[in-house]
């Protein structure tokens, strides 16, 4: 084997609720997270599932995957794993699972993904408080439009 080392690119990351393993062997992924909408917080989500899959790459890596509180510096929960990249035209897949996950704080939660302590993507998994009698629709949710109006 070659001694060249080639930090692998990261095709995708999604969370989502769950994963399950289709006949053929492929993943399947349920509930995928845009964002959070709750009426009261803090909420407790029992499993998050972060399904990241890296190609491109030669080598040995160790992925971290974190999920950081809105105010940018608290680090809510964090997850290791290590995998191995036998050449550029190989693909890892690696699925993360956090448990019983406390959001405290509505806001913009980030996620992170490093591979050996390089950041490779940030992004946001907004949490939302919504009041059960406000009728108004934010337009920054995505909300579905209603056939009542």
């Amino acid at each position: 084997m070659s001694d060249t080392r080639i930090l692998p690119d990261l095709q995708c990351s999604l969370l989502c609720e769950d994963i399950r393993q289709e006949n053929n062997g492929n993943p399947m992924l349920f509930g995928i997270l845009t964002k959070v909408v709750v009426q009261q917080l803090p909420v407790t989500a029992h499993k998050i599932f972060c399904f990241n899959r890296w190609t491109a790459g030669v080598g040995e890596f160790t992925e971290q995957v974190k999920i950081i509180a809105p105010d940018g510096a608290t680090t809510i929960c964090e997850n290791k794993t290590k995998y191995k990249l036998a050449s550029p035209d190989a693909s890892q897949t690696n699925v993360h699972l956090f448990q019983n996950v406390t959001l405290k704080d509505p806001g913009a939660y980030q996620i992170e993904i490093n591979v050996d302590e390089v950041l490779k993507l940030r992004y946001p998994l907004p949490v939302v408080l919504v009041n059960p009698q406000d009728q108004t629709h934010n337009p920054g949710l995505d909300s579905p439009k209603s056939n009542e109006e």
